[in-house]
């Protein structure tokens, strides 16, 4: 006889769990971060691990988004095949429904990211939908779910290889890793999938970021296989490009690497590269047919409450509705500043349109002149919120309209994560700018520095909208000054220890 699983279970079960791991890390991520903390010699980069630690402990308190980037829904089922789901909808409606619901939920809106028509139109679908679902029909007669949400910074960063069979796959992963720069949002951890075929391999790879973190357990114990051994030795490796947290220079780049893998082709080879990022979220649960499943959030004693974060006594203030050439000239990369004032936002599709504009002849909907745009695309605010978390984005996608943007508008300064590529870094010396960065997986720490929000233009773009924060000392640390200096090249030089 098969055990019935209602459609209500379902959707319920998916949607909490979505709610869950948008607030709240799983508990080795915390444990593995905070003792990569207390290991870390590069103040830098342990200034950012306190950051995304306390910002992960608020998010637990506030039940609020770790990052304003709640991600697409990943959804792993296994389906036993004694199971029927009592319903007359197919599994990807139900899922959807279920990201519907999460999506909305009143108490805690998380940001809809997805668009539809990927190649044109590009429009919001509103609600995050769809899921990406995987299912796989197994033996047993329950369903096994792991959920997982993936911002697009790590997502963008995945890569794929068709390797010759006699290809080292370490160095593959060290070449790669050496060019990912830190949009991915590290430290976190590397999943990787070898074998099978090429979608295959990407699978595995996504899949084993699901695993828990165990990498100092195995270290402690000891490898008992070639794969083990492998691990080991990426981990040390990577960790010993000197990346550091948030590309900073450190100690620490990654947490564990996984790796998952399949039987081949005999002339083949794939091997598909998966981050995750500081905003590590996923969590698993069985439904069996007595009913929803029960979450239960991890206790606040895992989090290491004596961790502060520690702003430079020496840290300089600055007053956004004063901002000058000439102090701007000043700041150097690596310095700590407190942003006080009005600040504009915008990203991806904003800067598409002013470039339209600006190629047009035609005026922006917004004077650009001597002020601060913000990579941000924030969560919606709740009650007593000026603005939802309201974490950086990845810069180098703004790298294309840089200069363009600078040279047409006497834009001053700019606030992302991670590295600016070349043109980029080569348009903010000409111009005499400068690119700051905040701590990418602090977005509720970060929103706490807003004191007001308001939509200036674009404001059918929804969270890529031009807003204007009110911003009172919200930290940054210089990441490229005004003579072409960067701290994403002068941090991890300092830390690198492989040959």
């Amino acid at each position: 006889m098969l055990r019935t699983i209602t459609e209500s279970d379902l959707v319920e079960s998916l949607a909490e769990a979505l709610q869950v791991i948008s607030c709240f890390h799983p508990e080795d991520y915390i444990r593995n971060l905070s003792a990569a903390y207390a290991r870390e010699k590069s103040p830098a980069a342990k200034a950012a691990m306190a950051q995304i630690l306390v910002n992960s402990r608020m998010a637990a308190l506030g039940r609020r988004p770790i990052c304003q980037d709640t991600g697409t829904a990943q959804i792993f089922m296994k389906v036993g095949m004694g199971v029927r789901i009592a319903s007359g909808r197919d599994l990807q409606s139900l899922a959807d429904e279920a990201v519907r619901v999460a999506w909305a939920r009143e108490a805690n809106p998380l940001r809809a990211s997805v668009v539809d028509d990927p190649l044109f139109a590009r429009k919001n679908t509103g609600d995050n939908t769809p899921a990406m679902l995987h299912v796989e029909l197994v033996a047993g007669d329950q369903i096994e779910v792991h959920v997982a949400a993936k911002g697009g910074g790590s997502e963008n960063k995945v890569k794929f290889a068709a390797l010759e069979p006699s290809d080292d796959v370490t160095d593959w992963v060290l070449r790669t890793i050496e060019k990912l720069g830190a949009g991915w949002c590290p430290p976190g951890i590397i999943g990787l999938g070898v074998g099978g075929s090429p979608e295959k391999a990407m699978l595995l790879a996504k899949t084993s970021l699901l695993q828990p973190i165990d990498m100092q357990e195995l270290r402690a114990r000891g490898p008992s296989s070639k794969l083990e051994e492998m691990r080991i030795d990426l981990y040390e490796k990577i960790n010993a490009l000197g990346i550091g947290a948030q590309g900073l220079g450190g100690l620490t780049t990654v947490l564990d690497v996984k790796i998952a893998t399949f039987p081949t082709h005999a002339a083949s080879k794939p091997v598909a590269l998966v981050p995750q990022c500081a905003a590590d979220r996923h969590l698993a649960f069985i439904l069996d047919g007595s009913g929803p499943a029960v979450f239960t959030p991890p206790t606040l004693s895992i989090w290491p409450e004596e961790i502060q974060i520690a702003t430079a006594g020496n840290a300089r203030k600055v007053n956004l509705d004063r901002l000058t050439r000439t102090e701007v000239a000043t700041w150097k990369a690596g310095e700590t500043l407190l942003l006080s004032g009005r600040m504009l936002t915008g990203r991806d599709a904003a800067h598409a349109r002013m470039s339209a504009l600006i190629r047009e002849g035609k005026p922006l909907p917004v004077d650009l002149r001597d002020r601060a745009i913000y990579y941000v695309g924030p969560v919606d605010a709740v009650a007593g919120e000026a603005v939802g978390p309201a974490g950086p984005t990845t810069a180098t996608r703004m790298d294309k309209f840089t200069d363009e943007l600078l040279a047409a508008s006497g834009l001053l300064v700019m606030i992302g994560k991670a590295e600016r590529g070349p043109e980029a870094i080569e348009a903010i010396r000409r111009q005499g700018a400068a690119y700051l960065i905040a701590v990418g997986g602090a977005a509720y720490l970060v929103s706490k520095a807003i004191k007001s929000a308001r939509v200036l233009a674009f404001e059918d773009l929804g969270m890529e909208a031009i807003h204007e924060f009110i911003v009172e000392d919200m930290p940054v640390t210089v990441a490229v000054d005004a003579t072409g200096k960067s701290v994403h090249t002068l941090g991890p030089a300092m830390w690198r220890t492989l040959p």
